[in-house]
């Protein structure tokens, strides 16, 4: 299968949706009266009424979804999309620096729900790295199937910052990426990928308009 052994090769080292339910604690009502004075002990006898408690209601809070990552028995579970850091917004060597790392984060998101979204924002169709798993990562989150583990960690950042010509900023990562498993949706394994702690990637990234974007991201030695 092209997609599939693309992510099997790929993956060597590269919710159940949930309800915030808001419910109404009403506080009861409660009427009380003063004891009226009997018809026979005089004139027109007088009747008190304490005032009624308005009816309030209390929203329950909502509860905070809890991520729960892949196992053998299904898919991850209320995945938190990645937030870009403020140090990323800045044409700085920090601001690059941060930025790589942030980059591997959407490329975990989308390990983990299939969605893209997040990942192509900040980065190029000209993504070399991004265009080799897509389409595997596509194809196991969905029909059934999913991805366990194969999660990459940037353990480090490295860049001169000097810009290119064609406004290119070029940053080194030092990488490890976890074990990974492919599941059919009847949970039985496709196949299961030994990790690795000792990869590298190069990035070439530009700041455009305010922001960076990722122009190309390759494995080096691959």
């Amino acid at each position: 299968m092209t997609s599939r052994s693309s992510i099997s090769g790929r993956m060597r080292l590269a919710a159940v949706s949930f309800s915030a339910v808001a419910g109404l604690v009403l506080t009861g009502c409660s009427n009380g009266e003063d004891p009226q004075g009997s018809p026979n002990t005089g004139p027109a006898s007088s009747t008190s009424q304490t005032a009624t408690p308005t009816q309030s209601a209390t929203a329950t809070p909502k509860p905070t979804p809890v991520y729960k990552p892949a196992d053998a028995k299904g898919r991850a579970q209320n995945v938190p999309v990645p937030v870009l850091p403020e140090a990323a917004k800045k044409e700085s060597k920090a601001g690059l620096v941060a930025f790589a790392k942030y980059w591997y984060s959407t490329l975990n998101f989308a390990y983990e729900t299939g969605d893209f979204d997040p990942l192509d924002k900040v980065t190029a169709r000209t993504c070399a790295l991004c265009e080799k798993v897509r389409p595997g990562i596509l194809e196991w989150n969905s029909g059934g199937r999913w991805i366990v583990g194969g999660l990459v960690k940037a353990n480090g950042a490295f860049t001169e910052f000097v810009k290119s010509p064609s406004g290119d900023y070029q940053v080194t990562t030092q990488l490890e990426q976890a074990s990974g498993t492919l599941y059919r949706p009847d949970a039985s394994v496709e196949k299961s990928v030994q990790g690795s702690q000792v990869l590298a990637d190069i990035m070439l990234v530009r700041f455009i308009d305010g922001r960076w974007k990722a122009m190309n991201v390759d494995r080096l030695g691959a």
